[in-house]
């Protein structure tokens, strides 16, 4: 079961309307939003065991879902600093 919501909006809050944003303006970021819930939807399945997949399976899809919410997080920060720039 999962123990918390891992959806992107939910882990930075504050980053909501940015990420709003994002996702509307850039097919990028929304590409690289869609395939982190994409990963957040396969590992909660596991978790529910709604899917088979072993601990290690489980264990590989969080490291890819904490590598992408890290570039998420990048992107979204690099282009805040642009727009308070500009």
């Amino acid at each position: 079961m999962p123990i918390e919501n891992h959806d992107l909006v939910h882990e930075f809050p504050e980053l909501k309307d940015e990420i709003h944003q994002l996702k509307m303006d850039d097919a990028h970021f929304k590409k690289l939003f869609e395939e982190y819930n994409h990963l957040t939807k396969e590992v909660e399945k596991m978790e529910q065991e709604i899917i088979p997949g072993t601990t290690a399976e489980e264990e590989q899809l969080k490291k890819q879902r904490l590598q992408l919410k890290d570039t998420l997080l990048g992107y979204i920060k690099a282009n805040k600093k642009a727009a308070s720039q500009a």
